[in-house]
């Protein structure tokens, strides 16, 4: 488990350092973001990824790890977006920002450790098609929470399914840079 810790730690570090570099570049702009657009957003960059294992080829030269990338990214998003719903502010400082980045990090690594402990390590067997699968259910569920007004009856709520999302992303760009490794051998 620790080398999984140490693999997503990895993964995630790239994340933000993408995320970092996009702020320094374009600002909070995506404060003008509304959920659904979020959760639209977060969608596109699935349903590429699914066409492109389906298809088997792609047109734009773009890795899907990118994308797996933004989805987390994306996420991260929703959840200071929800943290902030209250705050208009659209111009943020960039350490506020970064602060809640890696709250909402290290809550979702919590949560991705408690998991795995239960479930084994499954998603190692499991193939990165079914991640991208369970991501898409993921935003099929929120988008219905959103309908709903985020009204449940007995389900999570959207920030567990963002978290989710992020795990399961996370996991794909293990998995990916695990399937790169062994080609180089």
């Amino acid at each position: 488990m620790n080398h999984t810790a140490q693999q997503y730690d990895a993964a995630i570090s790239k994340c933000k350092d993408i995320f970092l570099k996009k702020m320094k570049d374009y600002g909070t702009a995506w404060r003008n973001l509304r959920p659904t657009s979020l959760t639209d957003q977060i969608f596109i960059k699935a349903q590429r990824i699914k066409s492109i294992e389906e298809k088997g080829t792609q047109k734009i030269g773009d890795d899907i790890s990118g994308e797996y990338v933004g989805i987390i990214n994306y996420c991260l998003i929703a959840l200071i977006q929800l943290d902030l719903k209250e705050d208009a502010r659209i111009d943020l400082p960039y350490s506020e920002v970064e602060s809640l980045y890696l709250r909402h990090i290290d809550i979702t690594r919590q949560l991705m450790l408690d998991k795995n402990h239960d479930y084994g390590e499954a998603w190692r067997d499991m193939r990165i098609s079914s991640l991208t699968d369970l991501i898409l259910m993921k935003i099929f569920r929120v988008k219905q929470i959103e309908d709903n007004k985020g009204k449940t009856i007995i389900s999570e709520g959207v920030d567990a399914n963002y978290m989710d999302m992020i795990n399961y992303s996370a996991f794909a760009l293990i998995r990916l840079e695990e399937q790169k490794a062994v080609k180089k051998d």
